[in-house]
């Protein structure tokens, strides 16, 4: 089971679908139809998915369906096994080249048994079930965010450490904001990186004084979503498919995950920390509502996050070829 909000002209996923339905797997996609200017594409592959046997699901009345999300149950030697994918940006192959996007692949039991509740709620005709790991827009995302924020908040009044970081594109929701500065009038500490529309402003006294706002335009369009609260020291890190703005809270289907596996949460931590030490192509964003660039100082002033988590990325890639070549794979006669 997977959603597709936007794909391209040459699909490589929309094959493998395909290919699975040809060969007897049960196969149920969401299609979204009003994907803006993929309208036409989307429309064509979902029937060249319904003519290979794959069941097509034209979004979600009266909703868009944003989410990135992919289920895939197989029968294994030890029993039925689930793995779930849950993202940050489409199952697009053109845009996974210019865009910065983060990904979960999972086979967590309590995860992906929440993730097959929520398709069998946009697929089936379902009344909505509780989550507990996970939350979706548009039933509880909002009042999941705005209970963590208010967490921390109250933990700051109590006298512990308050703190929270979000890497998100657009931030307009006004009971986020409203929430966000009474965070900050406690005393907890906000980082934030918004690419795009913000609507709080940072650095105001006596109400966002200890909230920072900085965004990032460099080579790579800036897209991936990343949440962290401190809770208590027990670093809470989610990733989530929604923007906080009205319209990803209430008129789409969106989710959001927590990260636990301990590796996991270390490496969006190190994006997060690796987009905030930005002193070349990071810009902040002014209690006036203006723009300017971070003037960073010492190892910060050439502290470029793209290019270092670029430079880390191909560092691991060539590490993981030189191990595959150094594996000796000996040729077998073939098979009758």
């Amino acid at each position: 089971k997977q959603i597709l909000y936007r794909t391209t002209r040459q699909s490589s996923i929309v094959d493998s679908l395909r290919h699975a339905a040809r060969n007897g797997k049960y196969v149920t996609v969401i299609v979204e139809l009003k994907a803006r200017f993929d309208e036409q594409r989307n429309i064509r592959w979902a029937r060249e998915l319904e003519n290979a046997g794959v069941q097509v699901i034209y979004g979600i009345r009266g909703l868009k369906t944003h989410a990135k999300a992919c289920l895939v149950i197989r029968r294994e030697p030890h029993g039925i096994q689930r793995y779930v994918h849950l993202g940050t940006g489409n199952y697009n192959e053109t845009t996974a080249q210019y865009y910065t996007d983060v990904g979960l692949l999972s086979a967590d039991e309590s995860l992906c048994a929440e993730v097959a509740m929520f398709f069998n709620m946009v697929t089936g005709n379902s009344q909505p079930a509780p989550l507990r790991k996970i939350a979706a827009a548009p039933l509880g995302l909002r009042s999941r965010l705005l209970e963590l924020i208010d967490a921390e908040t109250e933990r700051r009044k109590q006298g512990q450490k308050g703190r929270i970081q979000a890497k998100i594109n657009s931030l307009s929701d006004p009971e986020i904001i409203e929430a966000l500065y009474r965070a900050s009038q406690a005393g907890v500490k906000i980082h934030l990186l918004v690419r795009g529309i913000c609507c709080l402003r940072p650095g105001v006294p006596g109400l966002s004084e200890n909230i920072s706002v900085t965004s990032i335009v460099d080579r790579f369009l800036e897209h991936s979503r990343i949440i962290f609260f401190h809770h208590g020291g027990d670093e809470l890190v989610f990733l989530s498919s929604a923007d906080w703005m009205n319209r990803s809270f209430d008129r789409r289907i969106e989710l959001l995950a927590p990260v636990e596996h301990p590796a996991c949460k270390k490496k969006l931590l190190e994006i997060l920390e690796a987009c905030f030490q930005d002193g070349v192509k990071a810009r902040a964003l002014l209690p006036d509502g203006t723009y300017q660039p971070v003037q960073g100082t010492g190892k910060r002033r050439d502290f470029r996050a793209q290019e270092k988590l670029w430079l880390a990325t191909t560092e691991k890639t060539r590490e993981a070829e030189e191990q595959d070549r150094a594996v000796f794979e000996p040729h077998r006669p073939p098979k009758d």
